[in-house]
């Protein structure tokens, strides 16, 4: 589960990852493109109820990669991401719908991960160079 919190007026955003099914012994980390993948940088805090969760705060106008690392070398991705490719997952810190007048995205990563669709609207997968 990924919970975005509401933009600052300094355009920082606070993210907490939390995952339920974390390996049955050892750590996790959240690794990613925000700490130059470091796996010391944003270990997980285990919680009374087994589950991990880390917070941290990013720039709300940069779309953030990432991925979890467990203890022995596991990698693995959170179902919560925004979008999955062979890099792992990618977030939007501030939903591109919903963000504040002045809240933008970074060139070329405005796009919407996710498109609602009405009865008899035609599905479009294009996707512009910028």
């Amino acid at each position: 589960m990924i919970k975005r919190g509401k933009p600052t007026k300094n355009g920082q955003v606070k993210l907490t990852f939390t995952i339920t099914d974390g390996p049955a012994r050892g750590g996790v980390s959240l690794v990613g493109d925000f700490n130059g993948w470091d796996p010391y940088a944003h270990p997980m805090q285990r919680k009374e109820n087994g589950t991990y969760q880390v917070s941290l705060t990013v720039p709300a106008r940069q779309p953030i990669r990432f991925r979890y690392l467990a203890d022995g070398g596991v990698w693995f991705d959170d179902a919560d991401a925004d979008h999955h490719d062979e890099h792992g997952g990618r977030i939007n810190p501030v939903d591109v719908q919903e963000a504040p007048e002045g809240i933008t995205s970074a060139p070329g990563v405005g796009k919407p991960m996710r498109q609602t669709l009405t009865a008899g609207q035609p599905v479009t997968n294009s996707v512009s160079a910028s």
